[in-house]
């Protein structure tokens, strides 16, 4: 009987009948297929954080536990934010510099340290060069810029003095795809883009004594509001297939501030579903 109950298994394996698969544990003892992502309770700072990128950079952080503080000059969606999040709104204009600094300042001072810095804020005057004037051009890099100094110098200052020095760091700035394509009328808005990738490597150098990786990441198209309205064309041309969403940004974030990810830094990562690979002839 023996014999023939292994006979009639073997038939069936060879027809591929009553073949059931069991799910084995990986040797530390996961389910097969799933990953565990291992960032621990850190602090964050994120600029511009009340709504669009932001919002889903400071609403990721703080699902994985991180304790997170961010700016922004919106009251409003700033407060909803927070009250959706749990994350910690701190009202403020990043265009003044000393404003800025001293509210890292503080909060490293009652945190101890921070330990992710994400420069997100940002604004688009997009207008004919002609009517472009110069102050006009100095609010978009005071906005979109400078903050990536202040932050970056007021961590290294409050890293260089610490008696107990914190191995793991990282900043996490936003470009734009405008920063490596353009179209006209964008003067401003590229040139601070691409000044980020720029002093994104300079950073990396500059604080690399201190365990900080500072890299970038380039969004394409990220519908932040009214997402369903676009067409399929807008998704279509994308050879993801699809308009992008902030998540698509604060899921890289995350990734960039995993502990074991240090080995990326001073670099660009472009989110765009493929468009600047898109060769397009008229």
């Amino acid at each position: 009987m023996a014999d023939n109950y292994l006979e009639n298994k073997m038939e069936q394996h060879r027809r591929g009948v009553a073949t059931t698969y069991r799910p084995r544990k990986t040797p530390t003892g996961q389910a097969a297929g799933s990953v565990t992502y291992k960032l621990g309770v850190r602090r964050v700072f994120v600029t511009g954080g009340a709504s669009g990128i932001g919002r889903a950079i400071v609403r990721e952080f703080c699902n994985a536990g991180c304790r997170t503080a961010f700016c922004d000059i919106d009251h409003k969606n700033g407060t909803a934010t927070a009250q959706a999040t749990g994350a910690r709104f701190i009202p403020l204009d990043v265009a003044d510099s000393d404003s800025l600094a001293s509210t890292l300042s503080s909060l490293m001072e009652e945190w101890g340290d921070l330990d992710v810095i994400v420069n997100n804020v940002g604004i688009a005057d997009f207008k004919p060069l002609i009517d472009t004037s110069v102050s006009d051009f100095n609010r978009v890099l005071a906005i979109n810029l400078t903050p990536l100094l202040v932050t970056a110098r007021t961590l290294a200052i409050h890293r260089t003095n610490q008696t107990e020095k914190n191995p793991y760091g990282r900043i996490i700035n936003i470009a734009s795809t405008r920063a490596l394509q353009s179209e006209a009328d964008t003067t401003a808005y590229s040139a601070s883009k691409g000044a980020i990738l720029a002093m994104t490597h300079s950073l990396m150098m500059s604080l690399t004594p201190l365990h900080i990786t500072v890299n970038c990441i380039s969004p394409g198209w990220i519908a932040t509001t009214d997402y369903e309205s676009l067409t399929e064309a807008d998704h279509s041309q994308h050879p993801s297939g699809r308009v992008g969403i902030p998540e698509d940004i604060a899921r890289m974030c995350m990734t960039l501030a995993l502990p074991a990810n240090d080995f990326i830094n001073g670099e660009n990562i472009v989110i765009d579903g493929g468009m600047t690979r898109k060769m397009i002839y008229c």
